[in-house]
């Protein structure tokens, strides 16, 4: 075949490289628009799983590169006048130009033609090669020509950075923060050679416009960045070798994903490779790293399919294939941290203690879990839950057992939770008239047995029209009181746990049938009139809702206000109101479902009017000792609804008006949504909530596993993680998962003792099963 390669990069070189050794007979061509060896970035990163590819596919490379590179395992902070370090992280790190200098020298071994200092506009101008490699980066002329074909999504992050280096070497990979007059600066630093280390400075735009930065040269800002990390330099100089850039050499990143990577343009078949197909973002060091992976995948397919034109189509395609999804995998990664920095200044950096802020730094990017980090550094890990608990205000014998970060104890004004897990409401359908039953004392206390600290019944309306479907709970009167008292003192009778109210009213999605006979499906009979903020059907052949006038408006404050006087008196431990998924209050939060002209539309103060109004004469009905929660639906996942900005507008509402606690889901506003689901796809709903706002949030969505839980609760991005369907599946998922991360402290039912040796020794000989 005859193949060239547009780009000089890592991917360029690699590919040519592996291909070439493979396979004498093509003709490949590497074109590259600079001159020989030249380079215009400092030490680049990647891990040990990438090194161990590459001595795979091309060991003596490898060899080469591993007698290059520098090796380290620890990651050093430097904030707030601390220094923290820890261990077994295995990055490794090389000059830019000393790596390109080893693929260029192998290339030429090997039979590859390098061209230099030729700038290449089209594929065109190679129109005898069957194939193109379009590796010449992120501005890639080749892609933008085939815009319409590869369909690149290109965005700008907001945050500035210069890339600069120092002769002065680290011997970590080490983060230092520095807090100016109009906000956080941060270096990332890491040593790629025995003279030499990379320097990135990165700030908000608003940081670097503030500080006149917009406005100096090179040189200016460098002197600038001295001042700034001058403890950090300890006397040395940074510098630049971007001296080929006029004016500023400050940078936006940008995040590329492309729907296609192939292309036939009628002679030679195009494909992206490294950054013209894909970007990840510095804070995970990913970019070289997608390059290489790149490279190898490619020459693999080659490998199964083999060395042959014909086979160039189906080569690509199934390239394209694997490559997606790891290479999703790592920009997820990658836009986690990138954020985590875009927002380190007003999110965390102020509000988290250093030790915190280590924690959060380093599962930024949350591939990086609880249990992970104690198989990196286990002493770091435990030092780190010592200090967690004692801040919880757990006492701790020197060598006692410490608890994991979900299993300390939580309290809210009067309220104390024995550990950090709650039983989300989850809707049953299973009530008559609104009455809970034998089914709801089984369900609710059984899972209070299994180990979590609060329960909930599903959400409980405040009146017979409010009701989802003839099936839901009541409190509107004495006999559905009475019932609730049997399970709230069977509760707290026979176990540790505590147990919450939410009360609600279904809006305009009432009057349905129950899940199993229909999801959001109109009753055929018995229905009931609705009401909402506006006179708009959920389904497009739902019943239609009246717009609620100041009469109603009155009516449900009312039915709330008595609802929780009978919650009070009945026992609950914890209020919460819901305000979410579309039900009546977040129809009026929601611009989606709220069309209002009066002074309940429009702005964020008018939507949530009326939702303020209920939740203050519930604040006053209920004891001042025990605490409430909010529920909101803090993304609408559909056009023209909110976001999490306005969810943080609202919880700021709601914390002022005496909300303890948000409680924050998302969508099911409108049916038209479009989530993106994921593992803890709504926790950075919480997390902004709780560190931008300043209110104690609950975490709920895909969290199924004490590891998702400790490190949540760990990072401080949420102080309670609410689970859902995994109690469905193990009424006793927190003893069960106590028991799979090894915490021994976990409490059982006296009932059960004779069981709990039995699971532990089971877990235990699986686990001796999977390693050996």
């Amino acid at each position: 075949m005859r193949i060239v390669c547009i780009g000089g990069g890592p991917a360029g070189l690699y590919f040519a490289l592996l291909m070439k050794r493979r396979h004498p007979a093509h003709r490949i061509t590497v074109v590259e628009r600079n001159r020989p060896f030249d380079t215009f970035g400092w030490g680049v990163v990647f891990s040990d799983a990438t090194m161990q590819s590459m001595r795979k596919w091309d060991p003596p490379t490898a060899s080469l590169i591993e007698d290059a590179f520098n090796h380290w395992d620890d990651i050093e902070l430097v904030f707030k006048g601390r220094k923290q370090r820890t261990s077994g992280h295995g990055f490794v790190g090389i000059g830019r130009k000393q790596m390109l200098n080893i693929l260029q020298d192998r290339c030429v071994e090997v039979g590859v033609e390098l061209v230099f200092e030729r700038e290449v506009n089209s594929d065109e101008e190679f129109p005898d090669a069957d194939l193109i490699i379009t590796a010449d980066g992120v501005n890639s002329k080749i892609r933008n020509k085939y815009a319409a074909v590869f369909k690149p999504d290109l965005q700008v992050r907001p945050n500035r950075f210069i890339w600069l280096g120092t002769h002065k070497t680290y011997d970590a990979f080490t983060f230092d923060f520095r807090r100016t007059e109009h906000g956080w600066f941060q270096a990332h630093i890491y040593r790629f050679d025995d003279q030499t280390s990379t320097f990135i400075v990165e700030t908000t735009d608003a940081a670097f416009k503030a500080h006149g930065l917009d406005k100096m040269d090179q040189d200016q800002s460098i002197a600038f960045c001295e001042r700034i990390f001058a403890e950090t330099l300890d006397g040395h100089r940074l510098m630049t070798n971007a001296r080929h850039l006029r004016g500023s050499a400050w940078l936006n990143f940008n995040r590329l994903v492309c729907e296609r990577w192939s292309h036939y343009n009628g002679k030679s078949h195009v494909v992206l490779m490294g950054d013209s197909a894909h970007t990840a973002h510095f804070a995970i060091g990913s970019g070289t790293k997608l390059a290489i992976d790149d490279a190898i995948e490619l020459t693999n397919q080659f490998e199964i399919a083999g060395h042959d034109a014909n086979k160039i189509p189906a080569v690509l395609d199934a390239y394209e294939q694997i490559r997606r999804v790891d290479v999703a995998r790592i920009q997820n990664a990658a836009r986690n941290a990138m954020e985590w920095f875009e927002v380190v200044g007003h999110r965390y950096a102020d509000q988290l203690e250093p030790e915190q802020f280590m924690y959060s730094m380093l599962t930024r990017s949350q591939r990086i879990s609880h249990e992970n980090l104690r198989l990196r550094d286990k002493v770091w890990l435990e030092s780190f839950e010592r200090w967690f608990a004692a801040r919880a205000g757990v006492e701790l014998a020197p060598q006692g057992v410490v608890p994991p970060p979900m299993f300390t104890p939580y309290k809210v004004r009067g309220l104390t939770l024995h550990n950090r897990i709650v039983v989300s409401p989850m809707a049953m359908y299973s009530a008559e008239n609104g009455v809970p039953n034998d089914f709801h004392l089984v369900h609710l206390g059984a899972r209070a047995m299994g180990g979590a600290a609060l329960v909930f019944p599903e959400m409980t309306c405040v009146s017979p029209d409010a009701r989802i479907t003839p099936g839901c709970l009541g409190l509107w009167n004495e006999t559905q009181a009475d019932a609730f008292r049997r399970i709230v003192d069977y509760v707290h009778r026979q176990t540790p746990a505590k147990i919450g109210m939410q009360l609600g009213h279904a809006g305009r999605k009432g009057a349905t049938k129950v899940a199993w006979e229909g999801i959001d499906q109109p009753l055929e009979q018995g229905e009931w009139p609705l009401i909402s903020a506006s006179a708009l059907p959920y389904l497009r052949y739902s019943a239609v809702p009246r717009s609620m006038d100041r009469e109603d408006m009155n009516q449900v404050v009312a039915d709330f206000v008595a609802a929780t006087r009978r919650a009070a008196e009945v026992g609950f431990d914890i209020l919460e109101l819901h305000a979410a998924h579309g039900y009546l209050l977040s129809s009026f939060l929601s611009p989606l479902t709220n069309l209002r002209d009066d002074e309940y539309g429009g702005s964020h103060e008018n939507r949530a009017r009326f939702p303020l109004e209920v939740f203050q004469a519930v604040r006053a009905a209920w004891p001042h000792d025990r605490p409430i929660s909010v529920r909101l639906s803090t993304h609408d996942w559909f056009d023209g609804g909110n976001t999490p900005e306005d969810a943080a507008v609202f919880a700021r509402m709601f914390k002022e008006a005496g909300a303890d606690l948000i409680d924050c889901s998302s969508g099911q506003v409108v049916k038209e949504e479009k989530p993106v689901y994921g593992r803890l796809f709504q926790t950075p709903f919480a997390d902004k909530i709780r560190n931008e706002i300043g209110v104690a949030t609950i975490a709920v969505g895909a969290i199924s596993e004490a590891d998702h839980a400790n490190s949540i609760i760990a990072a401080g991005r949420a102080d309670l993680c609410a689970v859902a369907r995994p109690h469905l599946a193990d009424p006793f998922f927190v003893m069960h998962e106590a028991a799979k991360i090894g915490y021994p402290a976990q409490a059982w039912p006296k009932q059960y003792h004779s069981a709990r040796a039995q699971y532990e020794n089971n877990l235990a000989r699986a686990a001796l099963t999977k390693t050996g």
